[in-house]
């Protein structure tokens, strides 16, 4: 095992060119290990491997090839390109590992047992390590840090059950670095904190001395955030960084803000569904809002007001984060001076009659967008930003 920890830049992405140039800026800020990620192999081949190595033949570099079968196969094409270490996935077959153990031994090229979804790391990790592998990797896929999933204890325990180095992977970054080191990690392997920062080179300066601190270096942006703190998170980023981020899903047609420059808000859904220019369930939402939630009403794109400034005046004073409607609201300025943040379709003068039709808590759709509840039952997310819509 090395004296110091080694820190492993993940090229998770699909352009090689992008990838190429983060990998020159995290080698001069000091990066150990350079792996071609598996989105990276998948769009550009095993020619991402070639590249890298003709580029940077000093470093070692890695193929998360993410083999599943014919380890033979795959280690050959892998370690014929260039790769130094290959990645085969620890829920694979013993015979695929065993195999792939082999050809690397034959092609000159370290294997890498990647553990992610396996029922029991410790003893497959022991497996592993009598099947011949040269490194254990704990990973956190994307989808199980979304719901805060750590390998930090499996790491200490794996750590202390094997005598191969262990590597660590999954939203890693300057503030938890130093926990899989502390816990036994020879190898931390980084993706989104270091590919996604403005300043590459910079960022990898701050992870490596993180790594051999006591305490993590805070980290604001490469993060991943629980249900609890979406508030927060969203309050961050503009609503076009949500867009991108959800591949321009969830964004509302023609819904325009009424509302001052760079005024925000965020919080969780009260859906309301009424016709045009029926204003009763609308203030019957106020009601069963609580403080910080979004009124979303669908009021099918109507020219009637259904919303003005008495309503937004008692939603502010109940500290309503906001309003958005597929129709009509008026008194816009007044709503403006009171900086309550109002998004519509339309700005009409003339309102409606309060006829009560509608529903407060269904499925609506708003500006083109289908709003519905989650799978508990529970009220969907809204947000929106002065610059940028909803």
């Amino acid at each position: 095992m090395p004296v110091k920890p080694m820190l492993q830049v993940a090229l998770d992405m699909m352009n090689l060119h992008r990838a190429l140039q983060i990998a020159k800026e995290a080698v001069e800020g000091g990066v150990d290990i350079i792996e071609a990620g598996t989105p990276l192999i998948k769009s550009e081949g095993l020619d991402a491997i070639r590249q890298l190595k003709q580029l940077f033949p000093n470093h070692t570099i890695v193929a998360d090839m993410k083999t599943m079968d014919v380890g033979t196969v795959e280690v050959e094409m892998a370690s014929k390109a260039g790769a130094d270490i290959v990645c085969i996935m620890g829920v694979a077959d013993d015979g695929t590992i065993t195999e792939a153990v082999k050809a690397g031994r034959r092609y000159g090229a370290k294997i890498m047992v990647d553990l992610m979804r396996t029922s029991d790391p410790v003893a497959r990790a022991k497996d592993v390590e009598s099947f011949g592998a040269d490194f254990i990797c704990l990973h956190v896929g994307v989808d199980e840090q979304m719901r805060k999933i750590s390998a930090l204890d499996d790491v200490k325990k794996v750590s202390e059950s094997v005598n191969i180095p262990v590597a660590v992977a999954g939203g890693l970054n300057s503030e938890t670095a130093p926990e899989v080191v502390s816990a036994g990690a020879s190898t931390v392997i980084v993706g989104s904190a270091i590919i996604k920062s403005p300043d590459v080179t910079s960022a990898v300066r701050l992870i490596k001395k993180a790594m051999t601190s006591k305490k993590g270096i805070p980290s604001t942006l490469f993060k991943k955030y629980s249900q609890e703190e979406l508030y927060s998170a969203f309050m961050k980023v503009s609503a076009p960084n949500i867009a991108d981020a959800m591949h321009t899903k969830g964004a509302m047609k023609d819904i325009i803000p009424r509302i001052k420059h760079d005024t925000k808000m965020a919080g969780r859904a009260v859906t309301v569904a009424t016709m045009d220019g029926d204003w009763a369930k609308p203030v019957e939402a106020i009601d069963r809002c609580e403080p910080g939630e979004v009124i979303v009403v669908d009021a099918g794109g109507g020219h009637v007001a259904i919303w003005g400034e008495l309503a937004s005046w008692s939603c502010k004073k109940k500290g309503i984060a906001g309003v958005v409607i597929d129709g009509a609201a008026r008194d816009i300025d007044d709503i403006m001076d009171m900086e309550f943040p109002v998004f519509s379709r339309y700005v009409s003068p003339n309102a409606g009659e309060p006829k009560g039709h509608g529903e407060v808590g269904a499925e609506i759709t708003c500006g083109d967008d289908w709003i519905e509840l989650d799978m508990k039952g529970r009220r969907p997310k809204a947000g929106c930003g002065a610059k940028a819509g909803c």
